[in-house]
């Protein structure tokens, strides 16, 4: 039977890929201090909605409801969660978590009903640690050899100029379709709020920007991005549609396909200052290939199980091996199609000598080897 639409199976190369990109984001996440976080995937629906019941995000939402009646729904990102688990915790609290997320939304090129974000948080932040957010993205993207540029923004500059309209939020959401739909489309859409005009001003020189009083930030955020040597480009049309943001705001773009690979900002958890980094995998799979340690060994048991046992768990130390039982013609097969350089055969004639006769299938050629000397 086939997989519900939005949903996906992954398996060989495919799933290796996506837990390797899972293994070395996790790695990095480490690296920068942050401490691992698991949050169930179904809630209450009044806490994942929490107060952002406006955004557009919300109507996607996977509704359920239990046995006993509850209103339960499936998580559509990691970050609301932080308002539970932060509770009390020494501050700054720096998190990370790797997990599914749900959203019953139309199915896109690159992007499933369910996904995998891994998200990097830090709650108890400052202007310093947005700087520090961007260079750990950063620092990922670059080992995953992808050609990327990260924009920023800042949700105080966007209120600035918004100033003067009474529905900012509702414009913000609007605005933040710029990379998705036609100029035309979006400002269409602001026809209805008066505010059409506003497109006009993100087209200008960043000068012009200065005399915005909440354009300091940005600058104070470029001068923290320098001192950590990572390129970042002013882009005042950078929305990003959650309202919970209220500062930096930053998403990150390809060449090789629209939609951004990874985003994220500053926000509230509990009235504490906070700012996190978040990527897709889904996304980043289709980006970066990474090459996993290959299969070193196959033993192959010919009758000599307990033998072969004992040898594969040696090898294992060398690196990846596996076993198999019974014909060698079954094995020289399998190993052919799994690109595995050497075929170990334990068999009673070998096990006499005690050795193992080993075949180079790069080359075809065998030897002879002491189990000692393996």
């Amino acid at each position: 039977m086939e997989a519900v639409k939005g949903f996906k199976d992954y398996t060989g190369e495919e799933a290796v890929n996506r837990e390797s990109i899972k293994e070395l984001i996790r790695k990095y996440f480490i690296s920068y201090g942050f401490e691992p976080s698991e949050t169930p995937v179904i809630e209450y629906e009044k806490f994942v909605k929490n107060d952002n019941t406006n955004d557009e995000v919300i109507s996607d939402i996977y509704k359920l409801q239990d046995k006993g009646k509850r209103k339960l729904a499936l998580r559509y990102e990691l970050t609301f969660q932080l308002k539970r688990i932060a509770k009390n915790k020494k501050l700054p609290y720096k998190r990370y978590q790797v997990g599914p997320v749900f959203r019953d939304e139309p199915v896109k090129e690159n992007r499933t009903r369910q996904f995998v974000q891994c998200d990097a948080d830090i709650v108890g932040s400052s202007l310093k640690d947005d700087a520090e957010i961007l260079r750990l993205t950063s620092d990922i993207l670059n080992e995953l050899n992808i050609d990327y540029t990260i924009y920023v923004n800042n949700r105080k500059l966007l209120n600035e100029i918004l100033k003067d309209y009474k529905n900012k939020n509702d414009i913000i959401r609007e605005i933040d379709k710029l990379d998705k739909l036609p100029e035309k489309k979006v400002k269409n859409n602001l026809k209805k709020y008066k505010a059409e005009k506003v497109l006009e001003i993100f087209k200008k020189p960043e000068n012009y920007f200065e005399r915005f009083e909440n354009y300091k930030e940005i600058k104070e955020l470029e001068k923290y991005c320098k001192l950590y040597n990572v390129d970042v480009k002013f882009l005042p049309g950078l929305a990003r549609g959650l309202s919970y943001y209220n500062g930096t705001i930053f998403e990150v773009k390809t060449k090789k396909f629209k939609e951004t690979i990874c985003a994220g900002g500053a926000f509230k958890i509990n009235n504490i200052q906070s700012v996190g980094t978040s990527f897709g995998i889904e996304r980043l799979s289709k980006l970066a290939k990474i090459e996993l340690p290959k299969i070193k060994y196959l033993v192959v048991s010919i009758n000599k199980d307990e033998e072969a046992i004992k040898i594969v768990n040696k090898l294992r130390k060398e690196g990846p091996a596996i076993i198999m039982y019974g014909k060698i013609t079954k094995a020289l097969d399998y190993a052919n199609k799994k690109k595995i350089d050497n075929v170990v055969i334990v068999g009673e004639k070998e096990m006499k000598d005690k050795k193992v006769l080993i075949r180079d299938m790069n080359t075809g050629k065998e030897k002879k080897v002491l189990v000692s000397k393996l």
